[in-house]
């Protein structure tokens, strides 16, 4: 009873038979009502040959004089019609009574002894009274009163049962009808429904490689659900992938500063190295390089959890580019690469936290550096995009090739996996650019091709400067 498609294929039944009850019960009451009034009008009545019969009695006598002599119920009956006939069969009554008025309206004859010398009017004679003609012009009127409940025989309650039977069973064969489309749509949503849970049953048990085909169901919802099962267990698994990479990574980052202090203080302790200041001064620079290690990743595990604290404020733009440019100029120099700057036509503003801000610039300008040869160009730009402002970093280096541009912000990613920890780093500055970039409510991203440099590019909030800040002036 748990399960949807028995649910679904009840909930149908429950549906189908309402409605066919109803629709039955309706048609019942209204044929027997519409077969009654029709069974009680006056020609249904009369037909068969009564109004023939006073018709010929009034031309052989000329008046209505001593008609209740011949329709005087105990005595003389004139020959009635074939359903009153059968009526006194089945019932022992005729269910109805007649009554004669003159032309003009009077009544000459009352089976019931009730109307008798009373006169009806012309809206009466037009709504119950049969007309009588003798050689064409009207004599009388026949007008037949029905006794309430007393019209239906047994030959029209037999149709009227046969026709409630028929009722009856076209409604339970559109019950059965729409349960067998009921079970029909029923296991028909519930197919898709039940494959996306033996999915993710499987998926939780470690089945990375589990998921729905694209034509799982022909329904439009459940089929935007199997691609968003597609969709997550994608992500899912590259999130899975993505963590052992950072833990592998993180445990081979640390191994290497480890591993060189352990070598050195093991050479000191066996007497191979003198304990000299320069043995001290690198094991020194192995723990600031672990120290840089920890600090980087746990900046960056705030960053994606969202827990860094941010100072917004609005920042100037040239402002960023300058110091960003002043303080890599030494080592710019040092590598005889040109290190230039752009300025924005106009003064420009973001914003954003201006620490996080300039350490985005900062790495990515130290990435460029490192991936750039002597003699090439390094060119820091900001200009108004749809966005807020466009900050822009592009080298002359060697390029990015394409099967690394997706992962180039990815923790601990090298595209030369060849390239020593001391001179590319950890491979965490530009994922923490990107996480910062996010955070301030930006976007990131870069283009490059092999042998024609890259361009990183990120998009910051504009804002609109406060007065203090407006004044001043940023050459």
């Amino acid at each position: 009873m748990n399960r949807l498609w028995v649910r679904l294929t009840l909930a149908f039944i429950a549906v189908t038979l309402l409605t066919a009850g109803l629709v039955a019960a309706l048609a019942t009451w209204t044929v027997n009502q519409q077969f009654r009034g029709y069974l009680v009008q006056p020609d249904v009545l009369l037909r068969g040959g009564v109004v023939q019969v006073l018709g010929v009695y009034y031309a052989q006598n000329g008046s209505w004089e001593g008609i209740e002599n011949l329709l005087e119920r105990r005595r003389r009956r004139p020959p009635l019609p074939l359903r009153a006939r059968a009526l006194e069969r089945e019932t022992g009554a005729r269910g109805w009574a007649l009554l004669i008025t003159d032309a003009e309206g009077r009544v000459v004859y009352d089976e019931q002894n009730r109307a008798l010398g009373s006169r009806l009017s012309e809206e009466e004679l037009a709504r119950v009274g049969v007309p009588i003609y003798v050689d064409g012009e009207v004599r009388g009127f026949a007008v037949a009163t029905v006794a309430a409940g007393e019209i239906i025989g047994q030959a029209e309650q037999r149709f009227l049962d046969g026709l409630q039977r028929s009722i009856v069973l076209a409604a339970l064969a559109s019950a059965a009808f729409g349960a067998v489309i009921g079970v029909g749509i029923s296991r028909s949503l519930n197919r898709p429904l039940s494959a996306l849970a033996r999915a993710a049953h499987a998926f939780a048990g470690g089945d990375w490689q589990q998921r729905l085909p694209p034509k799982l169901t022909s329904i439009t919802e459940l089929r935007e659900v199997a691609q968003a099962f597609n969709t997550m267990a994608e992500s899912l698994q590259r999130a899975e992938q993505q963590r052992r990479n950072l833990m592998a990574d993180i445990a081979h980052e640390l191994r290497t500063p480890l591993s060189a202090m352990q070598g050195l203080l093991r050479a000191l302790l066996d007497g191979v190295y003198p304990l000299t200041l320069k043995e001290v001064s690198t094991l020194y620079d192995e723990t600031r390089l672990l120290t840089r290690l920890v600090d980087d990743v746990r900046v960056l595990a705030l960053a994606e959890a969202r827990q860094l604290p941010m100072q917004m404020q609005t920042v100037a733009v040239e402002r960023l580019l300058v110091q960003t440019a002043e303080h890599f100029a030494p080592l710019a120099d040092e590598r005889n690469i040109a290190l230039n700057v752009i300025k924005p036509s106009v003064p420009l503003w973001v914003h954003a936290d201006p620490d996080r801000t300039a350490q985005v610039l900062r790495n990515l300008v130290s990435n460029a550096l490192r991936h750039t040869p002597p003699g090439g160009t390094i060119t820091l730009s900001a200009e108004p995009s749809a966005a807020g402002v466009r900050f822009t970093v592009q080298d002359t280096g060697e390029g990015i090739a394409p099967e690394d541009l997706p992962f180039v912000f990815d923790r601990f990613y090298r595209s030369d996996k060849s390239r020593a920890r001391s001179t590319g780093g950890a491979g965490l500055g530009l994922a923490i650019a990107k996480s910062f970039v996010e955070m301030m409510g930006g976007q990131i991203g870069v283009h490059s091709a092999p042998g024609q440099g890259a361009t990183f590019w990120f998009t910051l909030p504009q804002a609109m400067p406060d007065s203090s800040q407006s004044a001043q002036s940023f050459s």
